[in-house]
């Protein structure tokens, strides 16, 4: 028998507590209903607080979107810009060269029939040929690169076909699109470009704050990723 207020316990059927005289209660109930005070020294039990712990500080993680977020820089680079070139130059070479060259090839068999059927130098009409060939081939060249760049940049593609090919535009500097007239500025500017030792006015590109190089600082253009 066990006495739920001073927690005595008795080994006989005794109905009341011979210490307290509170009634006794069997060991099998008592292990259902806890005791007012099972503390043998008759202490009040220490209450569990119910109050929540202190969040411990940690280290904060950001979310996977924040991490997405990557600045991007908008202007296109030097190496961009120089797989364009190639890209352009391919096609041109193919427009170009070509028609000249079949063009250079039909004029010099008929410069060694017209030089033989008047009893002329073959070297000579050949050597005159070719001179002339060669002013006319260099003039024709420039014209449709010309045309080729400044149609182009200025049309709704806002790029030749290297660049639209890597996702690069040319604009003026409020990223709108350029006229023929400053694409075509663009395209002589390039000269002065050129002129610079070591390519140096082309690889600007590569550091300048808005990636420009000398003919785009010239033209007031920007070569920009397409976004």
């Amino acid at each position: 028998m066990f006495c739920t207020k001073c927690g005595v316990t008795v080994s006989d059927d005794t109905a009341f507590c011979p210490s307290c005289g509170n009634p006794m209660a069997t060991l099998a109930s008592s292990a259902t209903t806890a005791p007012i005070n099972a503390n043998p020294m008759n202490a009040t039990p220490t209450p569990v607080s119910a109050a929540p712990m202190a969040a411990t500080p940690g280290v904060y993680v950001a979310p996977p979107a924040a991490f997405a977020q990557v600045s991007v820089s908008p202007y296109a680079g030097f190496w961009l810009r120089l797989v364009a070139y190639i890209i352009d130059g391919i096609i041109l070479d193919i427009v170009i060269g070509v028609p000249l060259i079949a063009i250079l090839v039909g004029s010099g068999v008929l410069a060694g029939l017209s030089a033989a059927g008047n009893d002329q130098s073959p070297q000579a009409a050949i050597a005159m040929l070719f001179s002339g060939f060669f002013l006319i081939a260099i003039l024709i060249a420039l014209v449709v690169i010309w045309l080729y760049s400044a149609y182009l940049e200025s049309s709704v593609w806002k790029a030749t076909v290297g660049k639209k090919a890597l996702g690069l535009i040319v604009t003026d500097l409020e990223g709108q699109r350029l006229t023929f007239g400053r694409a075509t500025g663009r395209f002589f500017a390039k000269v002065v470009s050129g002129f610079i030792p070591f390519a140096i006015g082309f690889i600007m590109a590569g550091f300048t704050e808005k990636k420009q190089a000398l003919h785009d600082m010239i033209a007031g253009t920007l070569v920009l990723r397409k976004s």
